[in-house]
């Protein structure tokens, strides 16, 4: 494979992950796979909360994609691009938005408060049901999130 090819896999990988990641995070988690992800949305002093068992799953799928890749090489390359947007929203969730890692940063401005302020808007609805801003690394507008939250309260 050429360079360019295997940029383009990386690449489209990361991004590729993030509309993944949306429709897990909103069908599944919010879903038939609340169980887990409950953990996630309640009260807790811990740094390990069950909702980790879909890390734990999702980067067993890219170790055997790293393995079968010695094999079929496109598939190595994927998986550098999935592990690298996994280490991208273990920054951005869980130490820039949930302070779980690292240092406790608040963004004051830019597009990093956008995020904070896009899964706090998330967060506050309680319940699997009704929720809001489902992406990692991509927020919409925190007015749109609000409206939309408030259209659905008077209902």
């Amino acid at each position: 494979m050429s360079w360019i090819e295997k940029l383009a896999l990386v690449i489209g990988a990361v991004i590729a992950m993030e509309a993944f990641a949306w429709a897990v995070h909103k069908y599944i988690m919010h879903g038939w796979g609340w169980g887990w992800h409950k953990s996630h949305h309640e009260p807790h002093d811990r740094k390990i909360e069950k909702n980790d068992l879909y890390a734990v799953t999702f980067s067993l799928i890219v170790i055997a994609m790293f393995v079968a890749g010695v094999e079929v090489e496109p598939l190595w390359w994927l998986a550098v691009g999935i592990t690298i947007y996994g280490a991208l929203y273990a920054i951005v969730h869980d130490v820039l938005v949930h302070h779980r890692f690292g240092p406790r940063w608040v963004p004051r401005h830019g597009y990093a408060k956008r995020l904070l302020q896009a899964h706090r808007l998330h967060h506050s609805i309680k319940g699997k049901d009704g929720g809001v801003s489902f992406g990692f690394l991509f927020a919409e507008s925190p007015a749109r999130l609000k409206r939309r939250i408030a259209e659905r309260a008077h209902r």
